[in-house]
């Protein structure tokens, strides 16, 4: 990282996301994204303090680089946390029920970002979210006006280092705006899950596998009173866009 840069300017959890290397760097909304409201929320409720140069901190460094690479940068060539060929990713995904991971275009194809990783086979009328029907602006809309600080992301446990690196996930963040139709609660809604990132030698990813059950998170952003529909469309004009987690 640049070391020229304001503190304002830097964010101590990504790299790529400010300095020289991204100046030509294509974002989504226009500029790189404004990590300050969901730092905060991560600093105030991790459960974990890594040490410092540890392990533990540099895979949910990796984890929060990637997932910021991978929610705000339109090009493929400015992803610097991932080796572009033959890179994939998949979400609960099991090779014999036939279902296969997924690379950087099939992704995209299905919407990336939360539309990615909301991806189901539950029938159409039980999936409370369905990623069918959403796009990537719609998803992204929906989940960071129903988490107006972000959803923050800690690493809990890791059980492998690298080249097979296994861990523990856990992401949060209070339900202070509206979901699909359901009042805000204030709630904290949380969820747990397992993730294997396969790097090189120079640490960029291979492929990335997470297991999780989106039901747990659905049940409490499904919570609240049911909303109008004008109600709902003018909480959803909230200027939150900026605080991914």
């Amino acid at each position: 990282m640049d070391s020229s840069l304001t503190d304002q300017q830097q964010d101590k959890y990504r790299s790529y996301l400010h300095g020289e290397g991204e100046k030509n760097t294509n974002w989504k909304l226009g500029a790189p994204p404004n990590y300050d409201t969901v730092n905060k929320l991560f600093e105030e409720g991790r459960t974990k303090i890594w040490p410092p140069a540890s392990l533990e901190e540099k895979v949910q460094n990796l984890v929060k680089t990637w997932e910021m690479e991978m929610f705000n940068k339109i090009s493929f060539p400015d992803y610097k946390s991932v080796k572009l060929q033959n890179y994939t990713v998949s979400v609960n995904v099991i090779i014999f029920l036939g279902r296969k991971p997924l690379s950087l275009e099939e992704n995209r194809k299905l919407g990336g970002g939360y539309n990615s990783f909301m991806q189901t086979s539950l029938p159409e009328d039980l999936r409370g979210y369905n990623p069918a029907q959403e796009t990537e602006h719609s998803s992204h809309l929906a989940f960071t006006t129903a988490f107006p600080r972000g959803f923050a992301l800690e690493v809990i446990q890791v059980y492998s280092g690298p080249p097979s690196i296994v861990y523990k996930f856990r992401h949060w963040g209070y339900k202070e705006g509206p979901f699909k139709g359901h009042a805000p609660t204030g709630e904290l809604v949380q969820l747990y899950g397992i993730s294997i990132f396969e790097v090189d030698d120079e640490m960029k990813i291979l492929k990335v596998e997470f297991f999780f059950d989106r039901g747990e998170l659905l049940g409490g952003l499904m919570k609240g009173d049911k909303l109008t529909s004008g109600t709902d469309q003018a909480a959803l004009s909230c200027p939150f866009l900026r605080n991914t987690g």
